[in-house]
């Protein structure tokens, strides 16, 4: 059995997630931002709770005001799991606004999960009642607005907030990586003729919670023609013999950060086909190119002019981005390709020093049978890019 110990400071790691939202607040001149997205609360509390049944069941919230420690309102009977978080200030029972719990008394739920809302704001803010919102139901909008508060964009703050990782968030990317790619090494040993997909990407996942991790974003792996399109999941098909298989790992690992990683890889003791070779090389010097264009203060638009060019019969496949934000999930910025541009001044926007990004390539030959996907995950440095991932590329399809 293989367990992971995690080496990280989370009293800090903490301290400085806390801090980046309050700085954001601040900045807006907003008192206090109200989280439902368990994503989100994980970031501002390091407590997490049921993750997944969370993001469709908005009955665990935190209230992060500019100053001060979070009130978390935690899923009924479960607050003993923020007993030892210094951060959060109070621990509170939360109050149902979602029909599932309250059922025809949603009405008057709403009202008073609104009430204890409103209170929190006043005191966070006086008069000031600009509230940061980031997910939340149509009614629990109407009932704030009601009181009197105005809600805002709480997702724009979060993803600013997150926007930049010290260097104890790198080393939680870091382990959450490490045991990514585990997981991928227990995977590329068991790709043999006859596997399922299905079966091949479990291990991935079982290795994922093995090691203290969380769960699967996607269940992007395909093989043979089912590379190409993009964007099928893996299913029952029996992998065969000298197909491709493809795949993006979308894993939410250890300390709740996203290993973001893509590789393709060859089935069997077979050689690879010219096809093979072509495609996965030009998927290698994509990747390879557009990694060394991203360094502090290069815009989005600078870097979409200036990426990889893919020959012209492979351009009627391509990824939907040439590369976006991650850290406890993709985040922003997505950087466009240049075709995809907008007369916007978000493509104006500069890269920082201490943003992670991961640069995308997905290349198949258009009348061809299958495709390439890679990925890598970039720490922006102010030495230039930094890779984070080390699993290593193909030699056999770059002979």
């Amino acid at each position: 059995m293989t367990y992971h110990i995690s080496t990280i400071d989370r009293a800090a790691l903490r301290a400085y997630r806390l801090g980046r939202i309050q700085q954001q607040l601040r900045e807006r001149d907003m008192p206090a931002a109200l989280l439902f997205d368990p994503i989100n609360i994980r970031y501002a509390t390091d407590c997490p709770n049921m993750q997944v049944w969370l993001l469709h069941n908005r009955v665990r919230y935190a209230f992060v005001p500019a100053d001060g420690g979070v009130t978390l309102f935690e899923f009924p009977g479960a607050e003993h799991l923020s007993a030892d978080i210094e951060t959060i200030a109070e621990t509170r029972p939360g109050k149902s606004a979602t029909y599932l719990i309250s059922g025809s008394d949603i009405d008057a739920d709403t009202r008073a999960w609104a009430m204890d809302i409103d209170d929190l704001l006043r005191r966070a803010g006086g008069a000031n009642r600009r509230l940061a919102v980031d997910v939340v139901d149509p009614h629990m909008t109407v009932a704030l607005a009601g009181l009197g508060i105005r809600s805002e964009n709480g997702t724009q703050v979060m993803e600013h907030a997150r926007w930049i990782k010290n260097d104890v968030e790198i080393l939680a990317m870091r382990e959450a990586i490490q045991a990514c790619e585990k997981g991928m090494a227990r995977m590329q040993a068991a790709l043999q003729p006859g596997i399922t997909e299905n079966a091949l990407f479990s291990i991935l996942q079982q290795t994922n919670i093995e090691l203290g991790g969380e769960w699967i974003e996607t269940r992007l792996l395909t093989s043979g023609p089912k590379t190409k399109p993009w964007f099928q999941e893996c299913g029952h098909r029996q992998i065969e013999a000298g197909d491709l298989v493809s795949f993006d790992t979308d894993m939410i690992g250890p300390n709740g950060y996203c290993a973001d990683i893509s590789r393709s890889w060859l089935c069997g003791d077979v050689a690879p086909t010219d096809e093979q070779r072509f495609i996965y090389r030009i998927a290698h010097e994509q990747i390879q190119h557009n990694f060394d264009l991203i360094r502090p203060g290069v815009s989005h638009r600078d870097i979409s002019n200036a990426a990889y060019r893919v020959p012209e019969r492979c351009q009627g496949t391509y990824y939907s981005m040439i590369a976006h934000g991650v850290g406890m999930c993709d985040e922003a910025p997505i950087i466009r390709h240049p075709w995809d541009l907008r007369d916007s001044s978000r493509e104006d926007v500069c890269l920082d020093a201490g943003m992670v990004i991961c640069v995308e390539a997905l290349v198949a030959v258009d009348d061809g049978r299958e495709a390439v996907k890679l990925e890598q995950m970039v720490h922006v440095t102010d030495d230039g890019p930094c890779l984070l991932n080390d699993y290593p590329f193909e030699d056999a399809l770059l002979a």
